[in-house]
């Protein structure tokens, strides 16, 4: 070859080589992309500690007591001073039927009553004997008389100096006086027993009296008032509702594998979704003697203070009511804990500290820390604030 040509050859074979090593070195760098730099974690570590045990069952709030109020006699309603939502005492007025009816009957049933004792001579209250009545008193009298006269007539026969005849006629007086005077008793003891249905004529007519007052039967809320004044009520005509809502009860349906757990006068917390960070205090007063046969379950009935009244009648509630004794529990806090579409998850500083992502079954809440079922061992370390940084594998540096 030509010896000015091979310079040039010799050259591009150069240039050919130092840009293949070139691009070769390009892609060696490529294959190898550089480490994550780790993420910053605080780390708390898996504790076992004994804790309260807590049966969670579920029940229905109901008032402590709930009445409709009824008319016990018929009228007209002329005054209605309450409305929904008063707060009542027992013995309010909520309803004032016309009265001018029963005071009428009122005054009728006194005077028939004072008639009668004006006949037996009761006054100021006087205890009835029949001894001491005018007619009795009278029929008494003429048969001393006649039984006097008799015995006179009696001696004066023994004598000779009346005839039998005029003894005969003596003798029939005094038994007609005796018959006058038991009747006249009778007739006593009629008139008293007439006078007790007059007295009892006048305490239905003063209770009927009362009735047009319709009052309330204990301290509560109004919850609805039925009637308006002008409207005719019937006897047994429901006026208004009245309910106590201090206290507040809840019927809980316990399991019956857990009735050991369960006693008269135990604790109970109580948390409502109307107040979702709040736990209202309440105490078991009922534990039912028998098993619900169609459920295999316990009826028991708690109470619980609500004076504010916040706690309605209706709401659903969950009841927490503690075991007798402490069991262990595996604790982390809570804020170690990630929950995302329901499920839940730690992250575990495993070897080398990187994440170990577990799902996790949660427990009791116990303070700032929750009881984890499952997921995780006492003593191992878990990743305190991920706030959703974290996943399986990544490497972490341990602040702290």
């Amino acid at each position: 070859m030509n010896r000015k040509f091979r310079a040039p050859l010799l050259t591009a074979a150069a240039v050919a080589a130092l840009l293949s090593t070139a691009c070769g070195g390009e892609r060696t760098s490529a294959a190898v992309p550089a480490e994550p730099a780790p993420v910053a974690v605080r780390v708390a570590t898996v504790q076992s500690q004994s804790i309260d045990r807590f049966l969670r069952v579920t029940g229905q709030l109901s008032a402590d007591a709930h009445a409709d109020v009824a008319a016990e006699i018929g009228g007209r309603v002329i005054g209605t001073p309450v409305e929904r939502g008063t707060k009542v005492a027992a013995g309010a007025v909520l309803v004032r039927l016309s009265a001018t009816e029963a005071d009428a009957s009122l005054r009728e049933a006194q005077a028939n009553a004072a008639q009668l004792e004006a006949r037996l001579g009761l006054t100021g209250g006087q205890a009835f004997d029949s001894a001491r009545v005018p007619d009795v008193l009278n029929a008494k009298a003429s048969l001393d008389w006649a039984e006097a006269d008799f015995a006179r007539i009696k001696s004066l026969l023994d004598q000779k100096v009346v005839s039998q005849s005029e003894y005969d006629q003596k003798l029939t007086q005094v038994q007609a006086a005796r018959q006058q005077y038991q009747l006249a008793q009778n007739v006593a003891q009629q008139s008293y027993r007439s006078l007790e249905g007059a007295r009892a004529r006048i305490d239905l007519a003063r209770k009927a009296a009362a009735d047009t007052v319709v009052r309330a039967p204990f301290t509560g809320i109004v919850a609805e008032r039925a009637v308006s004044t002008g409207d005719y009520v019937s006897r047994g005509t429901k006026v208004a509702t009245v309910v106590s809502v201090d206290p507040v009860r809840v019927e809980l349906t316990v399991p019956e594998q857990y009735l050991s757990q369960v006693t008269n006068g135990q604790a109970v917390r109580l948390s409502v979704d109307a107040y979702p960070n709040e736990v209202f205090t309440a105490k078991v007063k009922f534990v039912s003697p028998a098993l619900k046969s169609n459920q295999r379950a316990l009826t028991v009935e708690a109470v619980a203070p609500n004076p504010d009244g916040r706690l309605k009648p209706g709401l659903f509630a969950t009841a927490l009511l503690q075991h007798s004794a402490p069991a262990p529990a595996i604790l982390v806090p809570a804020a170690a804990v990630e929950t995302v579409a329901g499920t839940s998850r730690v992250y575990v500083i495993a070897a080398g500290d990187k994440i170990e992502e577990r799902i996790v079954t949660l427990g009791e809440k116990v303070g700032d820390k929750i009881e984890l079922a499952s997921g995780v061992k006492a003593g191992e370390r878990v990743a305190a604030n991920p706030r959703g940084k974290l996943a399986d594998g990544v490497r972490v540096q341990i602040e702290g």
